[in-house]
């Protein structure tokens, strides 16, 4: 494949553009409604950052939003606690797999210190509220500068700046970010770059310059290619090269067929979201009246309307024989607002998942309970955390170990499956790896039951391994005694041991 030229990335993303554009308008009433301090930045009138309170009225849907990206946080990628682990592979042999699970285990904890030590909790928990409202997100991972803490440096990117280019199989391929920055600031990231307004520099740090980064797939890697939109039709090339992988992280909620955009739990609880948005807001209208009140008069020539003040004290003139200011009853009632409410943000809170996914009411739960509302939410997010765990966690360690087996900090280890694998220690994916243990202890409970005979079908060391695999037990706790190592365990000396 050749290399592809400024007017070709230019033409997907203008492609790309167009396939975006029939979203903006559902993301704009998701943000408004359910997030609206995100800002719009998609070509609304609506502003949030300045004018959410003149549309939004009912808080329900930015609650709940907010609930849920607290819940995936904690339940997918919880700060300060390992949620992942690197575990050898059925490809290493038994003599082998001791001293290369203690190697792993410390690439994990040198992985993790450095999630740890970044602002991953910040950006990842930013990402998830864009995941919960509009159903796709998209995290930019760069290798942060030497001498920082961490190595990594994360990015919350918005939604309104990416632009995804379809695959054959309608899987996100490519990768567009568009964005206005000014020029000083485009001199920073691009040293090496011509700016049109390089004569008169000065003039020019102010001004906006609208750019776009391409990353692409090209011949089993990336292309990276900034392009400065100065011209319609031929813009300026800032900078380009290839990529091992693509920095930009970009995963979904639920995909539909033949989409590449994400589908949002707000997008499902929109129209009971407008509705009750509209409700409260005419329950206030019709409060301002029960309060202020409407007023009729006689137009007897004394009582000038114009002039009345409804203040404590006032006097108001009024002829003789009139019946001066007197209230205008309202037509009806407005107590349906009440049950309509009710029903309304309990539907958005069970979309939503926060009644399902929330804090415990309850002051105590039993074991049961808790058994219970863990299978309920491995059972409402299990397609979900599928794919997240696909499209998000496991490009995120990735990306995470290239950049440490780069700096040498991590041995030169590779994430293929056969001799390491991932295993995720998060809360979600130790719930769903409890029905797995549970029929595992309940099958050696049933074992030995049956008798000496059935037991020894049993091979122990095996299934405490595996036990401690699921659980997440650190490899160096685990002992192996394979015959083979028993065999090198009683040639070694004593002294050896201790060594």
């Amino acid at each position: 494949m050749g290399e592809l030229s400024v007017e070709a990335v230019l033409s997907r993303y203008r492609a790309a553009q167009s396939r975006r554009r029939p979203w903006e308008s559902l993301w704009q009433d998701c943000y408004t409604y359910a997030l609206p301090q995100r800002g719009s930045g998609l070509g609304s009138q609506f502003d949030p950052a300045r004018r959410h309170a003149e549309r939004l009225f009912d808080g329900t849907a930015t609650d709940a939003v907010e609930q849920l990206a607290a819940s995936l946080l904690s339940q997918l990628t919880p700060p300060w606690s390992q949620w992942f682990g690197l575990v050898p592979g059925h490809d290493i042999s038994a003599l082998e797999r001791v001293v290369v699970a203690e190697e792993l285990d410390r690439a994990t904890e040198t992985l993790q210190g450095h999630f740890d030590r970044s602002n991953f909790a910040v950006e990842i928990h930013q990402a998830f509220l864009d995941l919960a409202t509009i159903g796709s997100a998209t995290l930019l991972f760069e290798e942060a500068p030497l001498g920082v803490s961490s190595a990594f440096r994360l990015t919350a990117v918005p939604m309104s700046e990416m632009h995804f280019e379809a695959g054959p199989d309608d899987q996100i391929l490519g990768q567009f970010r568009s964005r206005s920055l000014p020029a000083r600031a485009l001199r920073t990231l691009f040293p090496e770059a011509v700016l049109p307004d390089e004569k008169n520099a000065n003039a020019g740090d102010c001004q906006s310059l609208s750019i776009v980064e391409a990353v692409l797939p090209e011949a089993g890697k990336f292309l990276y290619m900034a392009l400065l939109l100065d011209k319609p039709n031929r813009p300026t090339c800032l900078a380009k090269g290839l990529l091992p992988t693509s920095p930009f992280i970009s995963f979904r909620w639920l995909k539909g067929a033949s989409e590449v955009y994400g589908r949002s739990p707000v997008m499902t609880a929109l129209p009971d979201i407008k509705t009750a948005n509209k409700v409260v807001e005419l329950v206030l209208k019709n409060a301002s009246i029960a309060v202020t009140g409407i007023w009729q008069a006689d137009d007897d020539g004394v009582l000038n309307p114009a002039n009345i003040r409804l203040v404590p004290g006032t006097i108001i003139p009024k002829a003789v024989g009139s019946s001066g200011l007197t209230p205008l009853q309202a037509p009806g009632r407005f107590d349906v607002s009440n049950l309509m409410l009710d029903d309304l943000r309990g539907r958005i809170r069970h979309t939503l998942l926060v009644d399902r996914l929330g804090p415990v009411s309850g002051s105590r739960m039993t074991a049961t309970e808790i058994l219970e509302r863990s299978n309920e939410m491995s059972r409402l997010l299990g397609a979900t955390y599928g794919r997240l765990q696909s499209e998000l966690l496991t490009p995120l360690i990735s990306q995470g170990m290239r950049i440490l087996r780069r700096r040498g900090e991590i041995p030169d280890i590779l994430l293929d499956g056969r001799t390491v694998t991932l295993h995720y220690r998060s809360p979600l994916a130790r719930s769903q790896a409890r029905d797995d243990v549970q029929n595992t202890l309940l099958w050696l409970e049933t074992s030995s039951e049956l008798g000496p005979e059935a037991m020894q079908a049993v091979d122990v060391p095996a299934t405490a391994r595996w036990l401690a695999e699921r659980l997440g037990v650190p490899g160096q706790l685990v002992r192996d005694l394979s015959p083979v190592a028993n065999l090198i365990d009683e040639l070694l000396p004593a002294d050896s041991k201790e060594d």
